[in-house]
């Protein structure tokens, strides 16, 4: 069997794997699916400041903005420092802001409060849990990550009355600071993120130059990674982010306005509280049914993404035509269950782009350049919602975004294919696999090769 090198230990697939999965589980619910559920505050800050729609999207896009322009910043810091550190400082950031934001005298606090410190906080604790649980797993790998995003739906399907309750007691600016005190819980979280080189230590390397007779060992230095800002040479990557950019810009749009957008329609508030939570249960069962389908590996990823993408935009742009709470909860549940499913596949999706070694500056590049989308997303919207004076078409531009993002998903998908059917006939590479559509490795090579895909590099 032909050797290949590696950069470090094999994915162990389990074991203390399951740990970080469990701990990227609590941070997906501490972190995302708190800006899930910001649009409970939506009216009362809109109220106590005097502020047009179109203003205060933008402390929600500032907050996205930053959320993916500090993922590079976090894989490199990640790649220098450990990703342990990186989401305990992310946690000590978010409970900043939230203190700030809860003490705001002025809508400038505000926006350094939730926009630049939560923002960066969310980057800081979302990338490195991503990329731990990515290492840590290999055949397994869309079902852990399914499991640790479905963090996301449980803990927003619970925040949404909770946090309701809590503006409803404490006013708005008491439900930040408590809401703060849970992300506090984050930096345990990080504590247990173990790297994965001190389980499985590298494979020494046998001198075979040596003249004795008893080969001589040579532990081979432990080589520090780097940022790879070279992968925006790769044209599937690009398209990938245009795709990122599009997607992100639908995204965000339809968990800020959709509880306003209920309470136009005369709903009270925990009848709309009550949609979003609604919508987070059917979020987990579209995690775990799309995790659960991608593991069995019946259809391509990217495949999966670009169809996922394109019904999540049709939903969207039916969505408005719910005129009482029936409709819109049934809408809601299935742009839900599209929105897990995509959830559950985009990110695992970038190993098929540049690999394994890769993927940490992968996916710091594919957050960079996703927070134009996020940024200039919901602000759009709400400037559509004051000059329309209905949030309808705010629903239509998510899904107009999300169906041209499946677009570009279809032209990636396209391209790998090629690039992989160019690859039959020659030894693939250590990063990319045409029989697995995932990471260089072949599931049979990993559980029957045993060290020779580490040793003698």
């Amino acid at each position: 069997m032909q050797n290949r090198k590696s950069s470090g230990p094999l994915p162990p697939d389990g074991g203390y794997g399951w740990v970080v999965v469990t701990s990227a589980f609590f941070i997906m619910g501490l972190t995302t699916a708190v800006s899930k559920n910001f649009g409970l505050f939506f009216m009362d800050i809109q109220t106590h400041f005097g502020i047009l729609t179109s203003t205060f999207s933008w402390v929600n896009s500032t907050a996205i903005a930053m959320f993916h322009l500090g993922a590079p910043l976090a894989s490199a810091l990640s790649l220098r420092f450990g990703h342990r550190w990186m989401i305990m400082l992310g946690g000590l950031l978010l409970f900043s802001g939230m203190l700030l934001a809860s003490l705001s005298t002025s809508l400038t606090e505000l926006f350094l409060g939730i926009g630049v410190l939560q923002g960066l906080g969310l980057s800081f604790c979302w990338t490195p849990a991503n990329s731990m649980v990515s290492h840590y797993f290999l055949l397994w790998r869309p079902i852990a990550y399914a499991i640790a995003s479905a963090g996301e739906c449980v803990f927003a399907m619970m925040f949404s009355p909770f946090f309701q309750w809590l503006i409803d007691t404490y006013t708005w600016q008491g439900a930040l600071l408590l809401i703060g005190g849970l992300q506090l819980n984050l930096c345990a979280c990080g504590a247990v993120m173990r790297p994965l080189d001190t389980l499985k230590p590298r494979i020494p390397k046998l001198n075979t130059e040596s003249t004795d007779d008893t080969p001589v060992v040579v532990i081979p230095p432990k080589e520090k990674p780097s940022f790879q800002w070279s992968l925006l040479r790769k044209r599937e990557l690009v398209l990938y982010i245009l795709f990122a950019i599009f997607a992100a810009a639908g995204f965000f749009i339809p968990p800020l306005f959709l509880v306003p957008y209920a309470s136009s329609l005369g709903l009270g508030q925990y009848w709309a509280a009550s949609i979003l939570s609604v919508m987070a249960l059917v979020d987990l069962g579209g995690r775990l049914a799309c995790g659960w389908l991608a593991n069995l590996r019946l259809i391509r990823n990217l495949q999966l993404v670009t169809m996922v993408a394109t019904l999540l935009g049709v939903v969207l742009l039916l969505l408005p035509i719910s005129q009482n709470y029936w409709t819109l909860l049934v809408f809601s549940s299935l742009y839900g269950f599209f929105y897990g499913c995509l959830a559950a596949v985009h990110v695992t999706a970038i190993v098929d782009i540049v690999g394994l070694s890769s993927f940490d500056s992968g996916l710091g590049l594919f957050m960079l350049f996703r927070s134009i989308g996020g940024f200039l997303g919901p602000p759009a919207a709400g400037w559509l919602v004051d000059w329309t004076e209905g949030f309808d078409v705010s629903f239509y531009l998510s899904g107009i975004c999300l169906i041209v993002a499946g677009v570009f998903v279809a032209l990636v998908d396209h391209l790998v294919r090629k690039r992989d059917a160019s690859c039959d006939g020659q030894e693939p590479s250590s990063d990319h696999d045409s029989s697995t559509g995932q990471t260089g490795e072949k599931p049979g090579e990993i559980l029957n090769s045993n060290l020779t895909s580490e040793e003698i590099a």
